[in-house]
């Protein structure tokens, strides 16, 4: 099971133990799922509705999209801003799994919730996104403005992203889109530990944490996951996109309409009034794809590196106190 486990204390794992397996989680994950986010991008930052019934805008679904960037820009064009996705991925998973074995523990140790509650999961997980969400906000912004940017170049590398950025809107700028950003994150990360734990407890046929299929169970919990949690926060992802993009719009124009907001509620309320609610959730398609994709990779990744690492100190462990009956 993910967190701290108190049955577990002749392989116990620290902090720094599940800061690697999030980062090695975070990395594998990234590298598959990166064309549906550049898809998501797209289509979150599209003002026109993305329809293929009634074409508006230069994407219309998936399939068109899919097309579409790659005969405009080629197969490199889905792995756009991969060196910043990368950089956050391995940074996110390992802050947010290490400040949720921290929490887990904190909670068991020092209280009378038991650390493998979906509730102390739900809490805890969220806090733990909230910590990685703060540290890892500049790498978001890269990533999406290099996903954003179709032929028209304006960063030629993340270098080059960084000095034109600092030098032209300040070093603020790459927490553009936080405020909706911890406002989803906190919920988000908490509904995909929540649903994880009970999905998983009842697909486990024992409380003891036995394998269920062996990873592939955490990955169909982790998918389910994901996908629950994503619905129902969505918006504030599409939020922070837009906003996330703001003194950009040179290098949106050919893309279709572009807009500027003042905030986070000028935001809610331009997209209200002009795209109507259905715009609140554009992209929704790619983004449970890749939800789904995303959590449940994550999580069989994530669970794969600790059972690496627990067999080795089990291993270590036995050939010490074998080491040490030869030594008698």
């Amino acid at each position: 099971m993910v967190g701290y486990d108190s049955g577990a204390q002749a392989a116990a794992l620290s902090p720094e133990d599940a800061a690697l397996a999030g980062s090695a989680a975070g990395f594998i994950t990234r590298a598959l799922i990166s064309p549906l986010d550049v898809l998501k991008i797209r289509f979150q930052l599209q003002i026109e509705r993305v329809s293929s019934k009634k074409p508006e805008g230069k994407y219309q679904g998936l399939f068109q999209a899919s097309r579409c960037i790659y005969s405009e820009e080629g197969l490199s064009a889905f792995w756009k801003g991969h060196v910043p996705a990368q950089l956050l991925s391995i940074t996110f998973g390992a802050v947010q799994f290490a400040s949720f074995q921290f929490l887990t523990e904190v909670v068991h140790k020092m209280t009378q919730y038991d650390s493998q509650t979906a509730g102390v999961h739900f809490i805890c997980g969220g806090l733990s996104a909230c910590s990685a969400t703060v540290v890892c906000q500049p790498l978001d912004t890269l990533r999406t403005r290099f996903a954003a940017q179709g032929e028209t170049k304006v960063y030629r590398n993340l270098r080059h992203a960084v000095s034109t950025m600092c030098r032209s809107e300040g070093v603020l700028t790459f927490y553009r889109g936080l405020s909706p950003t911890l406002l989803a994150v906190f919920p988000y990360a908490g509904l995909q530990f929540f649903f994880y734990n009970v999905f998983k407890k009842l697909l486990t046929p024992s409380s003891k944490g036995g394998s269920w299929r062996g990873h592939l169970g955490s990955m169909v919990c982790g998918s389910g996951a994901g996908m629950i949690s994503k619905t129902m926060t969505y918006p504030f992802d599409l939020f922070k996109k837009r906003l996330q993009v703001g003194g950009f719009e040179a290098a949106r124009v050919h893309f279709g309409q572009v807009r500027s907001y003042r905030g986070l509620v000028d935001c809610m309320v331009q997209i209200a009034k002009e795209e109507g609610v259905r715009g609140f959730f554009k992209g929704l398609s790619p983004s449970l794809v890749k939800a789904a994709l995303s959590t449940g990779f994550t999580f069989f990744w994530y669970e794969v590196s600790l059972n690496v690492m627990r067999n080795m100190k089990e291993r270590r462990r036995t050939n010490s106190l074998t080491k040490e009956l030869k030594e008698r």
